[in-house]
């Protein structure tokens, strides 16, 4: 493991400082394993500096296990979490103006892989919380290293260690990057369900002249997709945009033209809204896919939720207002995040960086902009941390 990057006391409170030395911890995924690179070492170097019990717990296959910390400061209610992932995406064929790891900093901005997906929100609520000194009740994070890859030893197994030790916060903070084009743009209050699907049809294998002989296993399939796409899931509901079904892949693996292959498959996705669960979605697929003579494997990554109006919104929302001038606007669009584990256990909101070069070559973002994340996180501990305990949530 890389050693942690050294940094005096007086930077903790620094995101630029902090942010350069976690993207010079190279923890991008190799292939589905997670890779660390020192990141976590560093940041547990920083919080335990920063006066917080931390928690390393590694989960998964020994060889291949998932890092995670879980870091706690105070004690009491109210208890406000901030969550993130320290691993990032690879930083791709194409040649980049900087070191994606080197933590350039070019007129401005910050250039590196993880720049604002998402080291540098972990960044900046450090600095947030080495700003604001001594507060009521308690902070903590939970930081995992595997949210772009299967998450599968990620937020998920931590949320279930916090149920089993007691731990609920009154409200957690996502610093995913939410933000379409400025900071203060948007808050991410809820997100879609997200389903997986295989389908495979069998039969048997023929010479197309005599397809009496064989049994095409292509046309049961493409049956079956056709009732699936035939179907409207909805017209969307008050807080989200309907539910969307789509093909991603239809692989037969027949390179001969005159025969009837023995196998087909195709794979889809759905992101549904709150008209309806992953149980109900998959029981419905594997009535059709029935019905047509195919197999399907279905798989829930999650399911939809939306965090109402209250404490943890309104605080984050007045506290973007007060240090952008902004109102942001609650959204429940896009992809998944790993708030859809935290939202069964608590109040969850997602606010972070401006995410327009997340995942792209030179992603970056503006020296300015992590300045004003961290007055806004630091303004939120504030805010939420003196609220009256029984008004917490």
């Amino acid at each position: 493991m890389t050693e942690p990057v050294p940094l005096a006391a007086p930077e903790l409170a620094d995101p630029v400082a902090l942010a350069r030395a976690l993207l010079a911890c190279r923890s991008d995924m190799a292939g589905d394993i997670p890779r660390d690179g020192g990141a976590q070492a560093a940041l547990a170097g920083w919080l335990e500096a920063l006066g917080f019990s931390v928690t390393l717990l590694p989960f998964g296959p020994a060889g291949a296990q998932t890092p995670n910390l879980f870091a706690r400061r105070g004690s009491g209610a109210p208890h406000l979490c901030f969550a993130g992932h320290t691993d990032v995406v690879p930083p791709g064929d194409d040649a980049w103006t900087a070191d994606p790891f080197g933590g350039v900093v070019e007129d401005g901005v910050l250039i590196g892989r993880g720049a604002v997906d998402m080291k540098g929100a972990i960044a900046a609520f450090v600095a947030a919380v080495a700003r604001a000194g001594a507060l009521p009740g308690t902070v903590s994070l939970l930081i995992t290293g595997d949210e772009e890859g299967p998450a599968q030893d990620g937020t998920v197994r931590v949320v279930a260690w916090m149920r089993v030790h007691g731990i609920v916060p009154d409200g957690c903070i996502v610093g995913e990057p939410t933000n379409p084009s400025v900071l203060g743009e948007m808050i991410k209050n809820g997100r879609r369900g997200s389903l997986n699907a295989t389908l495979v049809a069998s039969g048997v294998q023929g010479h197309v002249a005599y397809p009496h002989l064989a049994d095409n296993p292509v046309h049961r399939l493409l049956d079956c997709i056709a009732e699936l796409r035939g179907r409207v899931l909805d017209e969307g509901s008050a807080d989200f945009a309907p539910s969307s079904l789509q093909f991603t892949s239809i692989d037969v693996g027949n390179p001969a033209g005159n025969v009837i292959p023995g196998r087909a498959r195709a794979r889809f996705n759905i992101r549904f809204n709150d008209h309806h669960t992953g149980a109900s979605l998959r029981d419905w697929i594997a009535s059709v896919a029935q019905a047509h003579g195919c197999l399907a494997e279905i798989a829930i990554s999650g399911e939809a939720f939306r965090t109402p109006a209250g404490p943890l919104v309104g605080l984050l929302a007045d506290a973007v207002q007060a240090e952008t001038g902004r109102r942001p606007r609650l959204d429940t669009g896009g992809g998944t995040s790993d708030a859809r584990f935290i939202a069964s256990l608590c109040p969850v909101a997602e606010f972070g960086l401006v995410g327009a070069t997340m995942h792209k070559t030179d992603e970056q973002v503006s020296l300015d902009d992590l300045e004003r994340l961290s007055a806004i996180y630091a303004r939120l501990l504030h805010d939420f941390l003196t609220r009256p305990a029984e008004a917490a949530r």
